[in-house]
This record gives structure tokens, sequence and C-alpha cells, in this order.
């Protein structure tokens, strides 16, 4: 939860859990160089909001660094990150923060964690 002084209202939050994904689901170029498993582990953000008053602030790019940061750091192995976004508007935020498509409606996004742990190089 991301909060500012005394402020009783946060400013935004995000939840992780653990979670798996097909690997059928992921695309041919990544799955080959995969064990044989029919699931692979993720790290799954179940939620990232920012209150309203307070966006347009880069809040919601802060809280998805931070997200990527604790997964990195987590003993927990996971190959993936991935979202369900809500609606275009956040599909489209985290395409614009490299994410792919995973399943084919297109709300299902992930990035791989080879790539969450270039942006920390």
């Amino acid at each position: 939860m991301l909060v500012e002084g005394d402020e009783p209202r946060p400013l935004g939050f995000y939840t992780l859990a653990a979670t798996a994904v097909a690997l059928a689901a992921l695309p041919d170029a990544l799955a080959k160089r995969l064990p044989r498993y029919p699931l692979v582990p993720a790290a799954l953000m179940g939620r990232l909001a920012v209150d309203a008053d307070h966006r347009r602030r880069g809040l919601g790019a802060f809280l998805l660094m931070d997200a990527f940061a604790r997964t990195l750091r987590s003993e927990i192995a996971a190959f993936a990150f991935v979202v369900d976004a809500k609606d275009d508007a956040a599909a489209a935020f985290y395409a614009a923060h490299a994410f792919r498509p995973l399943s084919t409606d297109g709300r299902r996004l992930f990035i791989p964690m080879a790539e969450v742990a270039k942006l920390f190089a």
C-alpha cells in the first residue's frame, strides 16, 4: 500500500499471488526453451489501483516497479509476471510496460521475469 504522510486514505495498492501458466499458452519461442511440464510457475498481480485523486502522477508505474522488485526478491520461483487487465485502458498501461498477451482475449498479459530482471540490472 502506498501512503503519503499521515493521510489515512491510501494513494494506491497492489496484491500479489502465486499462480501457474499453461505451457501451451506461452508463445512458441518461449515455450520451447522451458521444461515440458504442463504448467510453469508465475506471479500474479491480482489488483493494481491508484486513488482517483492521485492518478496521472506515475504512481501506477511506481507500484508496478515495486511489485516487480518484490517478485524478484522472493524465494518463490516464477517464470513470468501475469496480470488480468480489467479494461482496454489497463491493458494499454501494461502493454506500455512491455507486457504481452497471454490469452486470445488480450486481457491476460505477461512479461517474463528475465525481462523484469533486466529493468533492475
